[in-house]
Order: structure tokens, then C-alpha cells, then sequence
């Protein structure tokens, strides 16, 4: 399988692109990248990618989904792809479980975003506050969120999540990867068809390798957040700190 590297991949020609790593209920953060991105790109084209994890472990997962359903909504040059978390928060408020990604990973800040203490010491006290969060999100956060799609290409990258399943055409990858993958992905230091622009796995600073770049610099328990930014052959890589 032929590839492309990070050293000579390209973004659409005339467009800026910003690919956001995991906000993960940073509002702050994720509020002033988008302000550095407002200074940058006055009088461009520019392209914003949103890599999914928006909710859980951070104070403000509520703001952050409101934030970037009424962005994406009007404005289609923002982009959002869907995490993990963002699906497990969706599969909770369908079916909850005390056990489950959502709960044991962070969902206890989600839900106190949306004005719930969610109660996982007693069966009882869990079915109503369960209740309760479901009630307490709204109709448009919960179409957000199920809207989201895995995986955008913008020139000679590929953005998702989490990473691809190495040796499968990109447009085949498995929704499941794209969310979760780890090992075989990290693992994998031949080429692909394009460079995959991902988080989903913190890491101290972005990294970027001849055949990725991982821009989730665990926002909610660093205070950075990071970014890829590519201008055609140009690229960059954007922090803020709070």
C-alpha cells in the first residue's frame, strides 16, 4: 500500500484547517482556542475539526455541547466528529448503567454540568438521578451528539478520534476504530493513505510521526489544549493554556 508522510502531506490548497484534540468539558480552553483561531484566519478560508470527546472528567461538558451544536449548526465549516465518551454519554442517557464508561470514566462531572448529582452508592438513589440527567439534557444536545460523524479527509489527511485500523482503505474503517482503537494503530509505523490526524490517547506534547499526529494533550487535567494547524504545505502545532 503506497502512503503519503506528515513531511510532504498538504492541506486543500487556499484553506486553513485546525484539528482540536479532546476538550473533555474544558469550555475554557476550548472557548479561547477558538478565539486564537478567530484572530488568525480573518480573511481566509479555514476549515475548524473538532476530534471528538467533548464530555466527561472536565466541570463544563453541558457548555461545551452547546457550544458546538450551535456552531456546527451555523456555520458548516466547523466540524465535529464523535468520540468515545460522547457515545457512551448517549448510550447512558438510553440505557443506564452504574458500571459502564460513562460512569466510571468521568460521567459524575458530566452530570453535575447539567445540574445532577448522579448517585452510584445506592440502586435506588442511581435509577432516580439517572433519571433525572436524562431529563436534564436537552433535545438538541442529544441530537448533536447523535449526529456526529467518525471520520472527515481535508487534502492528504484523514481525521478521526481515535485512529484507523493500519492495512484498511480508509473509507472502510470500522465505526468502532475510529472511536477506540489503540494498540495496533499506535503500533503501525508504515505509511497510510493519508496522514491521520487523531486524540483519543494523552500524551505530554502532540506527536507527530511520518504517519500521524496525536493532538489530545489531556486538556482536562493539564489546562492544554492543542491543535494541528495545516496551511497548505505549511503545518503548526497551536496550544493554549488556562
Amino acid at each position: 500500500m503506497t502512503g503519503i508522510s506528515y513531511t510532504d502531506a498538504r492541506g486543500p490548497e487556499g484553506t486553513v484547517v485546525y484539528a482540536i484534540g479532546d476538550v473533555h468539558g474544558r469550555l475554557d480552553l476550548l472557548t479561547r482556542m477558538h478565539e486564537v483561531i478567530a484572530a488568525e484566519t480573518r480573511g481566509r478560508d479555514w476549515r475548524i475539526v473538532h476530534l471528538g470527546d467533548y464530555v466527561d472528567r472536565g466541570p463544563e461538558s453541558a457548555g461545551v455541547i452547546e457550544l458546538l451544536a450551535n456552531w456546527t449548526a451555523a456555520d458548516s465549516r466547523v466540524l465535529a466528529l464523535a468520540g468515545n465518551h460522547d457515545l457512551g454519554f448517549l448510550d447512558f442517557l438510553a440505557l443506564p448503567e452504574p458500571a459502564g464508561l460513562f460512569a466510571s470514566h468521568g460521567g459524575l462531572q458530566t452530570a453535575q454540568s447539567f445540574g445532577v448529582m448522579l448517585d452510584l452508592d445506592d440502586a435506588q438513589g442511581f435509577r432516580s438521578s439517572a433519571r433525572a440527567l436524562a431529563g436534564a439534557v436537552p433535545q438538541p444536545h442529544r441530537q448533536f451528539l447523535g449526529a456526529l460523524k467518525f471520520s472527515v479527509a481535508l487534502g492528504d489527511f484523514f481525521f478521526c478520534h481515535a485512529g484507523i485500523r493500519p492495512g484498511v482503505a480508509l473509507d472502510a474503517q470500522d465505526s468502532e476504530d475510529l472511536i477506540w482503537i489503540r494498540g495496533d494503530f499506535h503500533r503501525y509505523r508504515a505509511l497510510h493513505p493519508k496522514v491521520i490526524v487523531h486524540g483519543h490517547t494523552p500524551v505530554p506534547e502532540p506527536q507527530v510521526l511520518p504517519n500521524r499526529v496525536n493532538v489530545d494533550t489531556g486538556a482536562f487535567a493539564s489546562g492544554r489544549l492543542s491543535a494541528l494547524v495545516i496551511d497548505g504545505a505549511r503545518k503548526r502545532l497551536l496550544t493554549v493554556e488556562i
